[in-house]
């Protein structure tokens, strides 16, 4: 049996921990003297009371050259030398030399279905560059002569955007963002804010957005949400606050 060392249960022999409260038990060891399992750090056996420090001064087994056992003598054979590496031989560079080039295959029906192709392309004059950038400036000129316009519903008047704007400011006189379009003047501008909406132009493109207007901004008689922008396109009609009291068509002319 092993005593634990930590509650004193006796466990059996060969357990490795308690069986009580799992407190790792010392190793053992057999009694040399009458075989009883001791504890591996035993000064005495429980049993026979024999001395266990004896064992820890018995000399160590002696070496076969203090024993007096002659070394047994092993042939070791003699190693050959490997034969050394055959060096390879210089390749010899002749700078005269060339290297052989692969010839060009030529497509006789091709050449004779297409004899000036190569001497058109290197020879191209810029006429076709002019008649594109006067095509680029046709385009340019149509596009600055179109008309973007809006016609106040109620009152059937137009009013035409202002030209050469990124941003068009929609609203009533104010100090912190004066309108480049003032709808004060039309009926019902009450219900319009004074900084209600804005008409971004990218490109060819028109997009109108609501910038915190007090009564909303529609599409179409569809509320616009604030952060959200919508394209216009011709015939879209804009209501300025609720009711549709202050409507614009958008138009292109």
């Amino acid at each position: 049996m092993i005593v634990c060392p930590n509650c004193n249960h006796q466990n059996p022999d060969g357990a490795v921990q308690c069986e009580a409260c799992y407190t790792p038990l010392p190793a053992t060891m057999a009694c040399p003297n009458c075989g009883a399992t001791v504890q591996a750090d035993a000064s005495f056996c429980g049993q026979c009371g024999f001395d266990l420090r004896s064992l820890a001064s018995t000399p160590a087994a002696a070496t076969p050259a203090e024993s007096g056992i002659p070394p047994v003598a092993v042939d070791i054979p003699e190693l050959v030398p490997p034969e050394p590496l055959v060096a390879p031989e210089p390749v010899a560079f002749d700078p005269k030399a060339t290297v052989p080039s692969h010839p060009i295959l030529s497509y006789p029906d091709l050449e004779e279905s297409t004899p000036a192709a190569k001497p058109v392309v290197a020879a191209t004059p810029p006429a076709p560059a002019s008649t594109s950038a006067s095509g680029t400036a046709g385009l340019r000129t149509q596009l600055q002569q179109q008309t973007v316009r809006l016609l106040h519903v109620q009152t059937n008047t137009i009013v035409e955007l202002p030209q050469g704007l990124s941003v068009i400011h929609i609203g009533k006189p104010n100090d912190r963002i004066p309108p480049d379009l003032d709808v004060s003047g039309f009926p019902n501008s009450e219900i319009v804010s004074r900084i209600h909406a804005d008409i971004r132009i990218e490109g060819d493109a028109y997009y109108i957005e609501d910038v915190g207007s007090s009564n909303g901004t529609y599409i179409n008689n569809l509320p616009l949400s604030i952060g959200n922008r919508h394209r216009l396109r011709p015939g879209d009609r804009i209501a300025l606050g609720k009711g549709d009291k202050v409507s614009f068509l958008f138009q292109l002319s």
